[in-house]
Formats: structure tokens, sequence, C-alpha cells
């Protein structure tokens, strides 16, 4: 009986676990503040090459440092 209800839980964390799982390649950019416009824009400038595609990559990355950072400061103030 209680084997049963062990492997059925077992079962649905099994089948929740493959549901929600993602995966992630680890990259020389694999850090927790990049997200998709970094990679966007960094394709944009790869495929063009102009500096002004670079300038607009290096805006986008600064700014999003920005908002991570800022958002992960004030998550840690307000635990205190």
């Amino acid at each position: 009986m209680l084997e049963n209800v062990v492997n059925k839980l077992s079962n649905n964390v099994d089948k929740a676990w493959n549901r929600n799982a993602k995966l992630t390649n680890i990259m020389r950019h694999s850090k927790s503040w990049w997200n998709d416009n970094c990679s966007s824009e960094l394709e944009k400038y790869r495929l063009l090459k102009s500096l002004e595609d670079w300038k607009f990559f290096c805006k986008t990355v600064k700014s999003t440092k920005k908002i991570f950072f800022n958002f992960k400061i004030n998550e840690i103030t307000n635990k205190k």
C-alpha cells in the first residue's frame, strides 16, 4: 500500500519535472542578468558589424544590468 503511494508520488514528480524543466545552454554570456534582448542585439551586431549596432548592444547590456541589479538590491534590502 505505502509502496504504491510512493511510486505514484514519484511518477507525478517526474511528470511535473519533465513538463516544466527547460534545457539551458551554458555559454560565455550565461549571466543571471543576460536576457533575450541582449542576445538579439548581439546577433544583430554580429550580422551587420556596424558601430551603431555595437553601441546599441552596449546600451542594451548596460540598461539590462542596471534593471537587474537594482531589482536585486531592492530584494535584499526588503528582506531585512
